[in-house]
């Protein structure tokens, strides 16, 4: 079967369902949130639209209560593979060249937010199935796509579905690098507190799993000149204004995923090392003496590194300093071998040096599948017959996919291994010629699983 032509043939299909997609803001609302929509109308809305589309192309559906979706391809035994994707999207910043849910499409890339995380690979998955169905190929195996609508944000939705219905032992998530992601880190997130702010305020960034894009200050004290040169030093952008009074200084960095926090410039970390130079706040001085431009936690005496999972990472994603409390987060993806108890004193002692405490709000512990595996080799093997790479091999990543919520799952694509990642990212976009590429290998990994 030549999956490459009948992956030309639905291109156009498959860009005007991802269209539609894109369109729909699916950013965790709660401000919407219902019985009915339990993440937002936003969610909800995108939710629905995929699921009747797949009706009306005659699959069977599901929708479960609002926090997930599934779709299935029957097969002709009771046994299911799972393809695990996401509909939710991460928070916009500003900046963007075209508007984040327009999925404009300019020199053959759509941006859009979630073109590539995870809408794109997702619409890749389904247009895959679909074509199986049309083509009257028969399976063995069913194949049940599962939508999730939290993934970004906690992991509840899924989480739902999982209590009222059973997931396949064997499956992906298209969702991260090509050639396929084999080893996840464990992901640890923290809510710290300190000491009141009474003299100025700080907020940044609204999400764990992102370095934080712009960061605001407000103060009563003048510090025009003192912020002009701060930025001009650290080549940086950000703006002044005078407001009742107040001075709120703003600070522009970039934006990037949690698990690659160097790719990006923290707004948050650096406004409090500029503050720290003219406000005696412990907290202000914990950040400036040891997290600023430590992405791997050496400061703190948590550096930990893996052969094949590499090195220990720590992410500042939200900031909130009030006269009520300081308030900041950590987000640390860690390889197998880090064992947070053992670092557990000699953290707290650092903290209350600075008045802080802290919660370990989330954990979920690495996952892997050896490269040896059948289901590694079967997605590899696809992956290299209709992309033509054989340099590239399966790696271990610090991003967090729904793979791991399968005994034997692993994250299939569609990233390419030789660009930087844009999930997370200003003026995020998919190549349509990699989406039809990838239409092309989930139909042979899906066939192959299948079979």
């Amino acid at each position: 079967m030549d999956f490459k032509l009948l992956a030309k043939q639905y291109k156009e299909e498959a860009v005007e369902l991802l269209k539609k997609l894109v369109q729909i803001n699916s950013i965790l609302d709660p401000t919407t949130s219902s019985e009915k929509t339990p993440f937002g109308k936003g969610i909800n809305d995108c939710l629905e639209f995929f699921l009747s589309t797949a009706k009306q192309d005659g699959f069977d559906v599901l929708n479960d209560e609002g926090y997930a979706g599934r779709v299935t391809l029957k097969g002709t035994s009771n046994e299911s593979i799972a393809v695990l994707g996401h509909l939710d999207v991460v928070p916009v910043d500003t900046g963007w060249t075209y508007p984040p849910f327009s999925a404009e499409i300019f020199d053959n890339k759509m941006y859009g937010r979630g073109t590539m995380d995870d809408k794109g690979p997702t619409v890749a998955s389904y247009i895959a199935m679909k074509i199986l169905k049309e083509q009257g190929i028969k399976l063995t195996k069913n194949v049940e796509l599962i939508l999730g609508t939290d993934e970004e944000t906690g992991w509840r939705g899924l989480a739902h579905y999982k209590e009222r219905y059973s997931l396949p032992e064997v499956g992906f998530s298209p969702d991260a690098d090509w050639p396929l992601i084999n080893g996840e880190k464990g992901i640890m997130r923290i809510v710290l507190k300190g000491l009141p702010s009474r003299e100025f305020k700080l907020v940044g960034g609204n999400i764990f799993n992102a370095v934080i894009g712009k960061a605001k200050a407000i103060t009563k004290v003048d510090l025009c000149d003192e912020f002009a040169e701060y930025l001009s030093t650290n080549n940086l952008t950000g703006e002044v204004d005078f407001v009742n009074d107040e001075y709120i200084y703003t600070l522009n960095g970039v934006t990037a995923h949690a698990m690659v926090p160097e790719n990006g410039i923290n707004a948050g970390t650096h406004l409090a090392c500029f503050l720290n130079k003219y406000f005696n706040h412990p907290t202000l001085k914990f950040i400036n003496n040891c997290i600023h431009l430590d992405y791997n936690m050496c400061k703190l005496g948590m550096k930990v590194t893996h052969k094949v999972m590499g090195i220990i990472t720590n992410n500042v994603g939200i900031m909130d300093f009030n006269e009520n409390e300081t308030k900041f987060t950590f987000d640390i993806r860690y390889p197998v071998g880090f064992d947070f108890d053992f670092f557990k004193e000699p953290f707290t002692n650092i903290l209350n040096i600075y008045g802080i405490s802290y919660e370990v709000v989330e954990q979920k512990e690495p996952h892997y599948i050896d490269s040896e595996d059948f289901l590694v080799k079967t997605l590899y093997n696809s992956y290299v017959k209709y992309s033509g790479d054989t340099k590239n091999k399966p790696k271990s990543i610090g991003g967090g996919t729904y793979a791991r919520v399968l005994k034997h799952g692993v994250a299939f694509g569609m990233e390419s291994p030789n660009e930087a990642s844009l999930a997370h990212m200003t003026d995020e976009c998919i190549d349509l010629d990699k989406l039809e590429e990838a239409i092309a290998i989930y139909c042979d990994a899906i066939y192959e699983l299948g079979k």
